[in-house]
Formats: structure tokens, sequence, C-alpha cells
């Protein structure tokens, strides 16, 4: 089967069929080696998915002190090397990671951050494209959706290349208090959060399923009776999840680094797997100069192609709504024009 066919039978996009970059899939770097960086580093090399980690922090003890231990348990893993690097380290990276930036505190909004941590990103950015041009970024710091859209302006590069981890983890979170109240494995329950990595998410009810049956039909075939109050508590556990961990053990990072994994694992791998990850809003939603979290084909191209959702009215409505909370906090920043992008 030639090229062109294979690329055809993959279902990937016309305008994409004929990329090529020059793909190095071996190194993995993090730009943030705290508690996010760190973890998601250890599900790397636990993993065996990258046999290149680097580690970049402003405090380059902590990064050193982080790669030593870190390759202690290689041993015990699959071979791999870790080490504590430099920007220079980004140049042939399959995918740079941004978990740098100020995390939330109790009582903290997500959006809170924004001005501290873009400014971050005005620094490190550039510093990042100025040795690689091929590299994904993968962005996790918070505000996600904003970042996501300061890395993809800051960079210059293609928007299906700058991914934000965007609701993955609510998506997680989601499905399992589904899995609970509905007493099956949350890997059978379908079901989506999408919008801002925060407090104005949308959950899709209106798509959530178990097994191909509809939430309603589930419960009616099961003897299940409505139960609005307990899907209302789902909602909003769901949204203040990050809330409660915060204020128990002051950052959360376990769900978000097994997130990050699963994301370079469609990267790395060219899985073509739908993930909640935030990009730049494509115009069938109606929505400009925004990034939020919707359904998405990953692959080693990066962004491959964002879903188009039937959403009912509500679930519309809320979505807007959630992209000028976002298009708002985007606008307080002092961010360079987009028309410099390469394509």
């Amino acid at each position: 089967m030639g090229a062109s066919r294979v690329w055809q039978a993959l279902g990937l996009h016309a305008s994409l069929q004929m990329t090529h970059y020059a793909w190095h899939p071996a190194r993995i770097v993090i730009v943030g080696a705290g508690h996010v960086g760190a973890t998601l580093a250890y599900s790397l090399v636990l993993d065996g998915l990258a046999p290149e980690i680097v580690l970049i922090d402003q405090d380059q003890r902590r990064a050193e002190g982080e790669a030593m231990d870190l390759n202690h348990a290689v041993p015990f893993s699959t071979q791999c090397r870790v080490w504590a690097g430099g920007f220079e380290d980004c140049a042939g990276a399959a995918v740079v990671v941004l978990t740098a930036g100020a995390g939330q505190k109790p009582g903290e909004t997500r959006l809170d951050l924004a001005a501290r941590n873009g400014a971050i990103f005005a620094d490190v950015v550039p510093r990042i494209t100025a040795v690689s041009r091929e590299a994904i970024l993968l962005v996790a710091t918070n505000p996600v959706d904003v970042l996501t859209y300061a890395a993809w302006k800051l960079s210059r590069l293609p928007p299906h290349r700058v991914i934000g981890s965007g609701t993955i983890l609510d998506t997680a979170r989601f499905r399992h208090l589904l899995s609970r109240h509905f007493g099956v494995d949350a890997r059978s329950v379908h079901a989506y959060i999408i919008g801002e990595h925060g407090d104005s998410e949308v959950p899709v009810w209106s798509l959530a399923n178990i097994a191909g049956m509809r939430l309603p039909d589930f419960r009616a075939a099961h003897d299940l009776g409505p139960d609005q109050a307990a899907m209302d508590g789902i909602v909003d556990d769901t949204r203040r999840a990050a809330y409660h961990i915060i204020e128990r053990k002051g950052a959360t990072y376990f769900g978000v680094a097994a997130g990050l994994l699963r994301i370079l694992e469609a990267i790395v791998r060219n899985q073509a797997t739908v993930l909640s990850v935030s990009s730049l809003v494509p115009s069938h939603y109606r929505m400009d100069d925004v990034c939020l979290s919707l359904p998405t084909v990953v692959t080693c191209n990066g962004i491959e192609r964002v879903l188009h959702l039937p959403l009912n009215d509500a679930e519309a409505e809320a979505f807007r709504h959630s992209g000028d909370v976002v298009r708002e906090a985007i606008g307080r920043l002092n961010l360079p024009s987009p028309s410099g992008a390469d394509g």
C-alpha cells in the first residue's frame, strides 16, 4: 500500500498528509520540575515511553536531584536516560511539556494565576522555539486554556502543534464519579467535560453513555429511578475536585500527570486517540480566537482534528459562555499577533 493510501486508510486530514517533520520520538523535555513535572517524569520512567527524559527548572539543583532520584528507579523499569538540562536540550525533542509556573493556592481560582504564569511563558516559550521548531508543545500550567493560547501566540507554531491538557482530568473525574454512581468500571463510562478547565467547564450530559446507552436509558433498563440531585452533585464534585484536594494536600499532581502521560502516548505512538484536550476552537463552533477543550483526535502531528459535537441548546450556550470567560482572561495578557505563525 502506497504512503498516500495509508494516510487515507487512517482517515487523516488531506492538509496534513504531506506534512513531514523531523521527528525524534526518543526525547521528551519537561519544563518545570515541581510536583506535576516530577510526577510526570516518574510516570514516563515506569511506562518506558521515552528513552530520553530531560528536566528543566529555574532551580537547577532541584532538577538535578529529581533526575538523580529518577535514574535510581530505572533499573526497576525500562532502560532510559534522565538528566537535568537546559533549553538547548529541547533540540531534537518530540514533545516539550510545560508544567512551569505558580500553583493554585487554597481560595484561588485557576484564572487568578494568569498574569503570573503568563509572564513565565513569555520568557520560556521563545527560549524553547529558538532551538526547536519541530517539537509539539504540551501545556499543563494553569490556567491551561489561557496559557495554551499564549503558547501558540508566543511560539508562532501552527495551532495543531500546541496542545493543552485541558479537561482531560475533569473528564476523568466526571467518569470516575459516574462510575461509582452507576456501579460500573470508569473505563466503561463515555462522557466528556468540555470548555474551560475551570469553573465554567461544561458537562455534556446529552451524549454521556454506558455501553452505548444514554444515561436515562441505562437507568430505565436497570430500574434506577431519575436522580437529578445526584447528577447535580456529580457535576459540582467534578468542578470543585481540585479545590478539595488543594485544601487537604496543597496541590494536585497524580491525576494530571497520568493525563499528560496519556496525551504523550497518543502523540509518540501515533494512536489517533480521542482526548478532551485544549486547542484553538475550530470555526464550526462559531467562536473566534480562543482555546478550549473538546474531544480531539491526537496523533504524532498533534491536533489531527477537533470533533464536531451535536450539543443541545443549553450545552452550546454554556460552551459559548466558557469561551467568553477564557477570552476575557486572554485579553488581559499582552500577547503578540498570531499573524507570524507558521501555518
